[in-house]
């Protein structure tokens, strides 16, 4: 029953960056639009995120779950070495959902649409920059067991150079991934254009970035490249993603919405493979001691046992009524 609960924790993870990183994407887009199109963009996005922006918390949650419950030593570690970040990451959650909906909801449109705009454009970018903080700190060994002062424990655990890099790179993902989800979105072809040009500068942005990630791994003797190109799977996902940027280019200039939308949820699919495929079945590594395995610190069998059941048949449930959440909203509205 292990194997089941991990294969939903990676699933979970997965899915939330690939959908709720194009979520959050949708404000980072906003944030580097014009004045002049930003209205515009603004209702772009809402017409695409709108119905479904709330579902895509639901992997974050089930994530949250299956640690709590099935590995709670791992659980119990972020939740103290980088209970900072994650304090910020969840506030970030909550003010971007709250000023989503009061901007658009609020029965009085005042100045208070101006700070709506603001914490909504700002959470989105703090949001994922923070998530991207706690998976760099997570796998580069940066919480050390032996740190004797609250800095060194709670603060330099992720306030450092690598985690850093690691945020801005899931930043200029998660914008990426919803330049190319809105392609299929816009009504005009100067929209069409619009984020198709989006989609390239934010593509570029995340190999920049990815690049500063290696280099600062390599000055703060990080192994990354070790991780990734000393194993075929590594490498051949790699591979993959390259090949898959280069298609997804020649495919941006075509405007093929369809086909760039899971070519894009694939190339983000193969750059987290390559990176975690090493750690495996490691979760998280530490500085001094022994890292902590998924296989080594689980919840006693009866408790594994109640939760996988849990998550097989919830998604006899919750998987149905979410594609047709997706379904209904996609279709095109009719005069009837």
């Amino acid at each position: 029953m292990e194997y089941v609960i991990i294969a939903y924790l990676f699933l979970s993870i997965l899915l939330y960056v690939v959908l709720g990183g194009a979520d959050f994407g949708a404000g980072i887009i906003e944030l580097f639009t014009s004045n002049k199109n930003r209205s515009r963009t603004r209702k772009t996005l809402y017409q695409a995120i709108g119905p479904i922006w709330e579902a895509n918390h639901m992997w974050l949650i089930i994530t949250i779950v299956i640690l709590f419950v099935a590995f709670p030593v791992i659980y119990a570690e972020m939740s103290v070495y980088l209970h900072i970040p994650l304090i910020i990451m969840l506030i970030g959650i909550i003010a971007r959902g709250t000023a989503f909906v009061f901007r658009h909801y609020d029965a009085v449109k005042d100045d208070m649409q101006w700070v709506y705009n603001r914490i909504y454009i700002l959470s989105s970018f703090v949001t994922p920059f923070f998530l991207g903080v706690i998976a760099g700190s997570v796998i580069s060994g940066q919480i050390d067991h032996e740190s004797k002062t609250f800095a060194d424990t709670y603060v330099y655990s992720w306030l450092n150079l690598f985690s850093l890099g690691v945020g801005l790179f899931v930043v200029a993902l998660c914008g990426f991934l919803a330049s190319v989800y809105l392609i299929g979105e816009a009504e005009s072809k100067d929209d069409r254009t619009r984020f198709v040009n989006k989609a390239k500068h934010m593509n570029i942005a995340a190999i920049v970035s990815g690049l500063i990630v290696f280099i600062v791994a390599v000055i703060e003797e990080i192994p990354l490249l070790n991780w990734i190109f000393d194993n075929a799977v590594g490498t051949t996902a790699v591979i993959a993603a390259t090949l898959s940027l280069i298609t997804l280019w020649y495919l941006i200039g075509k405007g093929k919405s369809f086909i760039i939308r899971p070519l894009a949820a694939f190339q983000v699919t193969m750059i987290l493979l390559a990176i975690g495929y090493a750690h495996y079945p490691d979760f998280i590594i530490v500085r001094h001691g022994t890292n902590l395995s998924l296989f080594d610190h689980l919840a006693p069998e009866k408790t594994l046992a109640a939760l996988g059941w849990a998550l097989l048949l919830g998604s006899f449930f919750i998987l149905p009524a979410l594609y047709y959440l997706y379904y209904s909203f996609n279709k095109p509205l009719t005069d009837d």
